[in-house]
């Protein structure tokens, strides 16, 4: 294989995804202007985004949240059904807490505003392709009320709660680490940076986030926010 090919085949494949052209092509010259990033195709809606998806094979999509006709949470779950290997990235101008939970529960990987900076997106692309999780700070402190309801550590304020979900269901209880790691966790932080926050080794961090979701019944990190909430 020519060298230029293999540099192709290493490149992130991106989809972007938003109803506003000016959004998508800014998103498009930004991202696409990284040498380790491919943008492979632009979508203006859900359903235009779930039939490139499915044809193009993108690693990440950048979705928007608010689409006509088919939703950036509907357009998630169809592609995390029938692409599981494909990341999702919500970026968004809504931080509404229905909505949030929404797009968690549709199987996103990422939740951005879009006030995040270009830095902040770039990272949380290459992160999630990396297999991470990334929240913006107020989505954070939102997922965070989530989990330690979830841990059963305190009731969830009414705003936590998914409008029409369940009460938390009693899980098998936390140690203090495990707390500690938990919270990190949901401001986002990968295994190195709790690792070097709480002075453990990264292998040992990677066991403790393995046992708080056995605990909780989660399958991802993203899940351990919408647990109660995940029977759709």
């Amino acid at each position: 294989m020519p060298p230029e090919d293999r540099a192709a085949a290493s490149k992130l494949r991106l989809l972007i995804a938003d109803d506003q052209p000016l959004i998508r092509r800014a998103l498009s010259m930004t991202l696409g202007a990284e040498p380790d990033i491919e943008v492979v195709g632009l979508a203006a809606n859900g359903q235009e985004a779930i039939d490139l998806a499915l044809r193009l094979q993108p690693q990440v999509v950048i979705m928007d949240q608010q689409m006509p006709g088919v939703s950036g949470a509907m357009a998630t779950r169809e592609i995390t059904t029938r692409l599981p290997d494909v990341r999702i990235v919500i970026l968004t101008t809504f931080d509404d807490d229905e909505l949030v939970f929404e797009a968690i529960r549709s199987g996103a990987h990422a939740y951005l505003l879009k006030d995040a900076t270009e830095d902040v997106v770039l990272e949380t692309v290459r992160a999630v392709h990396q297999g991470e999780s990334r929240l913006s700070p107020t989505i954070a402190r939102k997922v965070l009320a989530q989990l330690r309801a979830l841990s059963g550590r305190e009731d969830p304020p009414p705003q936590a709660r998914p409008a029409g979900s369940p009460p938390p269901v009693p899980d098998e209880a936390l140690t203090e680490k495990e707390h500690r790691v938990l919270d990190l966790l949901a401001q986002g932080m990968t295994n190195k940076q709790i690792s070097a926050t709480v002075f453990l080794a990264e292998g040992t961090v990677k066991n403790y986030v393995s046992r708080i979701m056995e605990k909780l019944h989660a399958h991802t990190r993203t899940e351990l926010a919408l647990r109660a909430a995940r029977k759709r």
